[in-house]
């Protein structure tokens, strides 16, 4: 199905009721979620704009045929996205009417005497506008290549490199065709918000993934080093399962677990992309795996990113619970207490890294507090990523070992982590105590993360322009 249809069926979907964003995404059929997700998801903020501006250009009217959902996603993408990717019949519609929507646009911003597009947003969207200034963030995949190939490619496409940056500040600064070198993560660029990557020859061979910082995290702050079993709890799409992959360098033995199976079809999509081998798929509810089960007597890392509120992603839409209520919030720490105190029942465990993205208190600090009581002395809190800038809530003592993302403070998507670890028999201590100054560094751990990707002695495949 074709990008303009499939988001005008999702956005169809939605006036129907027929469910959330994400799940009429998801289950679309469409084989790139997150670009479907991010077309329908801008569609939507710029909705009452774009219906005003069919009104007066008077589109459907002279389109009768047009259906008003792929009408709104044309006209977004022609005039406040990166311009139309399709071609055929719609595009030759969209150029007829070009002139004319461009005119009515610009009659608006003269009645709002506003210049810019995003003016034109009424006040609580243009505040969500300012969250989504986060930028794009591009995650090399080392699978199937290295930073400095990836860095070259971009330089020959026209893009200019700035280095490694100092700041966040130096990063909110970036424009047009920059890029550069995130502070923390040694294999994250970082470019400007709106620059767009879904056609890139890199992504569509799976050499680069297009990732928020914040979602790179979990995967970071695990570290199992090569050879590790490992299993990824809650794994569709599976960006999370192919960083676990490259930081194993595809040698040792994934788990990866969703209940959904065309969620599941995705991952696999996914990940055969990406070049993962040594990952098994597997359409299960987490909650239901046996940890005495053979199969996982090895499993000594666990990545948890259960289902959440989502209340920390900064593009939100109709149909998506933007602020939940008391009782679905409690709902979902108890489905969240019940999933990681199961993860820590698998005898072999270590180590555990638990991430929402989430805001809320009930769905992040509360479920770590209330599953450390439940184990006792057996696991504890690390102090990972020791220098980020922005710590748990004060919610019980120790809680600033956690951490936390948010589009103001960290230039991210919201997010919430915590790294538990196993207490050493005879040396068990609080949960509420950090490991970190007690423990020779872990990877992600106790050291400076973000330190200059060595180079490599083997060159990884090229991709050619």
């Amino acid at each position: 199905m074709a990008l303009y249809s499939a988001a005008a069926a999702v956005l169809a979907g939605l006036e129907r009721g027929e469910g959330g964003l994400k799940s009429l995404v998801y289950n679309s059929g469409f084989p790139h979620v997150r670009q479907l997700y991010a077309l329908v998801s801008e569609t939507l903020r710029y909705a009452s704009v774009l219906e005003k501006l069919l009104d007066g250009a008077a589109l459907l009217q002279a389109e009768k045929k047009l259906p008003p959902q792929l009408a709104k996603v044309l006209v977004y993408d022609l005039l406040f996205g990166k311009g139309l990717k399709c071609g055929g019949r719609w595009k030759a519609l969209a150029r007829r009417h070009r002139a004319r929507l461009e005119a009515e646009l610009a009659r608006m911003k003269v009645r709002h005497k506003v210049s810019r597009n995003e003016d034109l947003l009424a006040p609580e969207k243009a505040v969500s506008a300012a969250a989504s200034q986060v930028p794009r963030y591009v995650r090399i995949n080392t699978l199937k290549t290295c930073v400095d190939d990836v860095i070259e490619f971009f330089k020959r496409q026209g893009y200019a490199y700035l280095g490694k940056a100092s700041s966040v500040e130096e990063m909110k600064a970036l424009s047009g065709k920059k890029f550069m070198l995130d502070l923390h993560l040694p294999e994250l660029l970082v470019f400007p918000s709106q620059t767009h990557l879904h056609d890139n020859l890199l992504y569509t061979s799976g050499h680069i993934i297009l990732q928020d910082k914040a979602s790179c995290l979990p995967a970071f702050l695990l570290g199992p080093v090569a050879g590790s079993h490992v299993i990824d709890a809650c794994a569709a799409p599976g960006n999370k399962t192919s960083h676990l992959a490259a930081i194993l360098k595809n040698k040792g033995q994934i788990f990866a677990f969703d209940v959904d199976p065309k969620r599941v079809a995705t991952m696999n999509t996914l990940l055969t992309r990406a070049g993962v081998t040594g990952c098994q798929l597997v359409q299960q509810d987490f909650l239901t795996v046996d940890p005495r089960d053979r199969k996982y007597s090895r499993v000594t890392h666990i990545l948890l990113d259960p289902s959440c509120s989502g209340s920390g992603m900064v593009t939100r839409g109709p149909g998506e619970e933007a602020a939940p209520s008391a009782e679905r919030l409690q709902a979902l720490a108890g489905f969240q207490r019940r999933v990681l105190s199961h993860a820590l029942s698998f005898p072999a465990l270590q180590r555990l890294v638990y991430s929402t993205c989430s805001l809320h208190q009930e769905e992040n600090e509360d479920v770590v507090q209330a599953v450390l009581q439940e184990w006792g002395s057996a696991f504890r809190l690390v102090t990972a990523f020791p220098s980020w800038p922005c710590r748990g809530l004060a919610a019980f003592s120790g809680a600033e070992s956690c951490l936390r993302a948010s589009p103001a403070e960290t230039f991210t998507q919201g997010f919430f982590v915590a790294v538990l670890e196993r207490c050493r028999e005879g040396a068990a201590a609080p949960s509420s105590l950090p490991a970190a100054a007690e423990e020779s560094p872990q990877p992600g751990e106790g050291t400076e993360p973000g330190a200059a990707p060595k180079k490599r002695k083997k060159k990884k495949q090229r991709v050619k322009e």
